[in-house]
Parts: structure tokens; sequence; C-alpha cells
């Protein structure tokens, strides 16, 4: 372990809040190259995958990166924007829109960033940037509402990684899951109503489809698959549907063992042959669009349900940067970070700028260089 030289403690400077966005992450760009990059970063990450690493090193580079970084790629052209990664350019539309709002909320001096666990722009650069403008108390968001080890403590394994190499470290919360948030349920809720006001009509299944992991993570002890449904639970009750109008499903599954259940892609297979006509489809594990919404599912299940009778099959899209879905988000973050001094009342940004200034000079007349 290397402690850092950066002098990154200076008397007198102006402080601010520093908010860290964190999500998953994307290739630099759909090629298999790329893809072959960002799938050895995610797929090494043993928070990811609990295998002996060097039974899982052969595995991974002997078999699975010589063949499904070509196959990856394909998928991500279909998604692929002008602007690029779906999830990473909404993420950086969130980042800009959750300062904005947030600086009218709170009177302090309030950074926002984002970050992607895997990829760029990364957790290490989002914080030193943080840190460069003057961030001495850090909030880190991870965009996982509900809590799992593959995702929300990866990326806390990422953000110490990071702290540990830093000679002065900053004030930090960290935001572990919001999966039973009211504002965030009622966002979902919301969601759903406007798209079925805008169809003129109710689906006959509404499925709450999250990404799945091992089911043997869950039997150890990962709360995921009970915050997913809660979360699907709370929303069920604010649109007042019965038990057999909706259900919770788990998609994404990745190699053979048993993940969580029921999946996704064979549910939809079962309630085609039932005779069920209309599915509609919502993820509410994913913060913004991404491959596994806007290909997976409103790709690839579509094409399952409609090639099996299936007549009618709507994807409802992520909250991404809709305004209750920043709102929600902001209030999170001004929630974790209550009582830090930029979030009282009485904080007043030009007054503390004139006592960080008369700080520095007496720190300079007693010897300091900075």
């Amino acid at each position: 372990m290397t402690i850092s030289k950066d002098p990154n403690y200076l008397h007198g400077p102006q402080e601010r809040i520093g908010i860290l966005l964190v999500n998953l992450g994307s290739p630099e760009a759909p090629t298999p190259k790329a893809l072959k990059k960002y799938l050895a970063e995610f797929l090494w990450d043993p928070r990811v995958v609990e295998i002996p690493r060097a039974i899982w090193w052969l595995v991974l580079h002997g078999f699975i990166l010589r063949k499904r970084p070509a196959e990856s790629a394909k998928l991500y052209q279909r998604v692929w924007t002008d602007q690029g990664s779906p999830l990473i350019a909404t993420s950086m539309k969130q980042a800009q829109l959750i300062e904005k709002q947030l600086q009218k909320q709170i009177r302090g001096n309030i950074l926002v960033d984002v970050a992607m666990r895997y990829g760029k722009p990364s957790i290490t650069k989002g914080l030193r940037g943080l840190r460069k403008a003057g961030a001495r108390r850090l909030l880190i968001l991870p965009l996982y509402p509900q809590y799992s080890s593959t995702t929300t403590a990866s990326v806390f394994d990422a953000v110490t990684e990071e702290l540990r190499n830093w000679r002065w470290l900053p004030d930090m919360r960290f935001i572990n899951s919001y999966h039973d948030n009211p504002g965030y349920i009622n966002a979902l809720a919301k969601s759903i109503l406007r798209h079925w006001d805008a169809l003129d009509r109710k689906p006959e299944v509404l499925l709450f489809s999250f990404h799945g992991i091992p089911k043997r993570y869950f039997e150890n002890g990962d709360p995921y698959f009970c915050h997913c449904q809660k979360t699907a639970r709370l929303v069920a009750e604010k649109l007042l549907l019965k038990d057999f109008q909706w259900r919770v499903v788990f998609q994404s599954r990745f190699g053979k063992e048993e993940w969580l259940q029921p999946y996704t892609d064979v549910t939809l297979k079962q309630l085609a042959h039932n005779g069920v006509k209309s599915v509609d489809i919502i993820c509410p594990g994913f913060a913004a669009d991404c491959l596994e919404t806007l290909e997976e599912i409103n790709m690839e299940n579509r094409e399952i349900f409609i090639n099996r009778g299936g007549q009618e099959f709507t994807y409802i899209p992520a909250l991404n940067d809709d305004a209750e879905h920043i709102q929600v988000l902001c209030d999170l973050i001004q929630q974790h970070s209550f009582g830090w001094p930029e979030t009282m009342p009485k904080w007043d940004a030009g007054q503390q700028a004139v006592e960080a200034n008369k700080t520095r000079e007496k720190a300079i007349k007693m010897g300091s260089k900075a």
C-alpha cells in the first residue's frame, strides 16, 4: 500500500459535500475488444463470482473471454446510441440534474459526479475529482435500490480500496439500499400508471423483473431476494393489484448453477402457454435503462412472449432522468447528509468563505505553505 503524496489538506479551503453516484458500468464501445476488457474486470470481481480464484481464472480466461465478448458485442450494438452507452449517457444526465436540484434544496456547496463500478468513468477518478474540487465530506450512492453483496458491497470495496491510499480521509457516508423508500415506491407506481393511462388499458399480468443472483448467495445470507419482493409488494399494494395480477421474476442468469427463481423468460413462456395475451414488465432494480432492460427484456423476452402466442407486451422504462426520480434521489441524499454543515439552515456560503480566508492567513503566518 502506498499512501498518497497529494497535498489534499489545505488550510481554510472552500469546503464542499461531494456526492458520487455509482452504477454498474458499460464497455467503452460495442466491440469484442472493448467487451473483453470490460468483462474481464466485471467477472473477476470476487463479489460477483464466488468461486476459488485459481479455478475461476482458468474458466474465465480459458473459455468465457474467448467466446462471450463477440456475442455480447452484438447485443450492445442493438442498443448503442449516438451518445454511446445508454446507461452512461443517462447516468450523466442524472448527475447533472441532481446537482442542480440539490443546489436549490441545500444552501451549501454541493458537487455531484458519477462513476461506474466497472469501466469508465472509474470510481477512482470520481473520488479524486471530488477531492480536487474541495469535497471534504463524501456521500456514496450506489444506484442499486435493492442491496446485494454482488453490487452494493462491491461498490463499497472499490471506494475503500481507493480511500485506503489517501493520507487525509474525508467524512464519508454510504447509502446501502432504498428498496422500500416511500418516494421510490411512489415514483415506480406513478410510472406504471402513466403507461397504463397512455395505453388506455391494464395488462392481464404485471411482471416485476429483477436481475438475478445465484440462489447460493441468497442462502448464504444476501438479502437481495427479500428486498426485491418487498419493493414489488409495496408497488402492487399502491396500485391496488390482486395477487394474480402481478409476479416477481428474475432475469440475466449466467452459468449452469441455479439462480433465483422464477426466471423471467420461463415465466413468459408459461404465461403465453396458459393463454395470457397481455403482459407488462417493469425492472425496478435498474435506475437507468441499459442492455439488460433495452435488449434482454424489450427485445429478447418480447420475442419469447409474442412467438408463443402472446399479443401485447409492454416494457415500462426505468425511472431514468424522470423529474420525480431525480427528486427521490435528491431527497435520499439530503436525508443521509443531514447534520453536515452545508445542510444546516444557518449555513452561509459567503460567511464561510470569509472565515476560510482568515484561517488560511493565520496558518500562513504560522509557517504553513498553504
